[in-house]
Parts: structure tokens; C-alpha cells; sequence
């Protein structure tokens, strides 16, 4: 069974040189392509051998899912704002690696519950989504992850994850997820993250 959240510290074997690596990336806001708050660095930041280690820890062959931002990083300052909040991801399996300072680090990521319909995530059997009262995907996704995203009185928060120096998290993607608040004032303090989205590989 995938496991729905993996917690590793410590990931990186030189994490203040991939920081700088991660601060000297472009922010161009021109490149902004989501409905995420704060920028994405315009090229990604390889982390050699990144697909097999989240493969190995997800037990399912993993490879970067066409499409998206993966190994890219994201930059959010205090005060930056996104069009959505809760979502999910339109991946196979998601990660992110914090790489703010440790006395810089503020919150991390936050899960949610659906106090509608009491759903943690998106169904992913027939009998789950049955049981959701629900029996189309698509529609559940449309009317309880994006009707509700900016909806903060639909959500109950049920856990976070806190943001740590070199911690990578790996989770289920179809988990209601969001970021924490940015924060700082500029990059050297804000919120620095490195983000991973899966496909499964080929078999």
C-alpha cells in the first residue's frame, strides 16, 4: 500500500549549497502560470537521483509528471496571495523539500478535512466514491475541491506538517492540501521550497 506521507529529514547532503542554488534560480513573475501565491523559479533545480529515491520510499516506480513545475522551486513572501487554497495535485505523488533557514521557518503544510462530506481526500475505489455520495470523480473534484478552495469555513484543518530545514515530505496528492503562509520580505527570509510532482513510471 502508498503510503498517503512520508516525513524525511535531513534529505540533502548539502543543503545550504542547494539553498543557494535554489536563491540564485530566476523568479520572473511573467512565468507564473498557477493559481499558487508567491513565484516559481523559471528553470528546475535537479536533485540527482530524485526519482529513485522517491520511488524506493513510495514503492511504486516514480518519474517526473509531464506538464508541471517538478524541481522547480517557489518563493512566497508575507503578504503573497493565490487564486486557490486547498487543492490537489495533478500528479501520482507530490514532494516537497523546505529549504528556509531554521530560524526562518513558519508553519509547513497544512491537510484538511471536508466538513461537508467528511472527505480527507479523493476517493480512489468505486466503493469509496459511492460511499462519498458521489459517482463521478470529475464532478466531486469540481464541486468539493474547487468550489470550495477559498472557503475556509468548508475545511477543517487536521494536520500540519511542520516546515524544518531539509525536511522532504512525499504525499498522496489526492489529499486536501495547502501551503502555510508565506512569509519574510524578501528572498533570503521568505518561504523557499523545492517541489516534486510524480507520475508513475512504466512498468
Amino acid at each position: 500500500m502508498t503510503p498517503s506521507l512520508i516525513i524525511i529529514d535531513d534529505f540533502l547532503s548539502d543543503p545550504h549549497g542547494f539553498r543557494r542554488k535554489a536563491l540564485a534560480l530566476d523568479y520572473d513573475p511573467l512565468f507564473k502560470g498557477g493559481n499558487y501565491p508567491g513565484l516559481v523559479s523559471t528553470a528546475p533545480l535537479p536533485v540527482t537521483g530524485l526519482d529513485d529515491e522517491a520511488s524506493k520510499r513510495a514503492g511504486f516506480a516514480l518519474q517526473a509528471a509531464p506538464g508541471t513545475t517538478h524541481q522547480h522551486c517557489r518563493l512566497t513572501l508575507k503578504g503573497d496571495k493565490g487564486a486557490s487554497g486547498v487543492h490537489v495535485d495533478p500528479c501520482a505523488y507530490s514532494g516537497i523539500l523546505y529549504l528556509s533557514l531554521p530560524q526562518h521557518c513558519r508553519g509547513g503544510t497544512d491537510f484538511f478535512r471536508h466538513r461537508p462530506t467528511g472527505l480527507e481526500r479523493i476517493p480512489q475505489t468505486p466503493v469509496e466514491l459511492a460511499a462519498s455520495g458521489y459517482s463521478d470523480v470529475n464532478r466531486l473534484i469540481d464541486e468539493v475541491v474547487n468550489g470550495d478552495t477559498l472557503k475556509p469555513a468548508r475545511w477543517e484543518k487536521t494536520m500540519t506538517v511542520p516546515m524544518r530545514f531539509n525536511r522532504l515530505i512525499l504525499f498522496s496528492p489526492w489529499m486536501f492540501h495547502n501551503s502555510a503562509a508565506g512569509f519574510g520580505d524578501r528572498p533570503e527570509n521568505g518561504r523557499l521550497v523545492h517541489l516534486m510532482f510524480f507520475a508513475a513510471a512504466p512498468r
